[in-house]
């Protein structure tokens, strides 16, 4: 088993043209999480796996579930799963909301994408959260996070934005620039185990 924590860096990961999350926002979304040893994790969208297998790396007691559509980023999840040996962490091929159905109820739930079907993964995945689990997801544009903001706040989820706007240093000859990534929600969601969970603060 790999032992590295979060933040794994992004250059030990095989890649090909499939989007990854990147080490920075990873350890961010990750924390929010709060993933225990034994925690039952859903990684939708999961891509290069990236996500999937630091998850996996802390919850060596637990199962991680990762969740793809797009045969290449499949096999990239299968390449970085042996790269890291994470064997309790299960590849699921097929497309949210569809391919939840039948996965055991998890403790937390990371989203990375939806494509088309926004609403129904979410419907999704709120039913079959566990009661005081997380949902945690990255959205780059404002209208995601419009949108994941009116559906938990219709619920009466506590929720949590956190706007992450990152730069890293480059080499550029003898001297050092900074480069900064794309501006990214991490947006997390805790369900509440009854109306008086609900009032609790998800973080701090």
């Amino acid at each position: 088993m790999w032992q590295y924590g979060f933040g794994i860096p992004d250059e030990l990961f095989i890649r090909g043209s499939v989007p990854m999350t990147k080490q920075e926002i990873r350890v961010l979304s990750l924390s929010k999480m709060r993933l225990k040893s034994d925690s039952i994790v859903w990684d939708i969208g999961a891509g290069t796996g990236s996500v999937s297998v630091e998850a996996a790396v802390y919850c060596n007691e637990g199962r991680v579930f990762a969740i793809e559509k797009n045969p290449e980023a499949v096999e990239l999840l299968k390449e970085n799963r042996k790269a890291f040996g994470v064997k309790n962490m299960e590849i699921v091929c097929g497309q949210a909301p569809d391919a939840l159905l039948n996965l055991p109820c998890p403790d937390s739930i990371f989203i990375g994408g939806t494509g088309d079907f926004t609403e129904e993964i979410l419907e999704t995945a709120a039913e079959r959260l566990k009661p005081c689990g997380i949902i945690v997801a990255n959205a780059i544009a404002i209208d995601t996070l419009c949108s994941l903001q009116g559906f938990f706040k219709a619920r009466c989820w506590e929720r949590d934005i956190t706007l992450a706007n990152i730069s890293t240093s480059k080499q550029a000859k003898e001297k050092t620039m900074m480069l900064a990534y794309n501006p990214i929600y991490i947006f997390a969601a805790k369900k509440p185990e009854d109306s008086k969970k609900a009032e609790e603060p998800l973080y701090g």
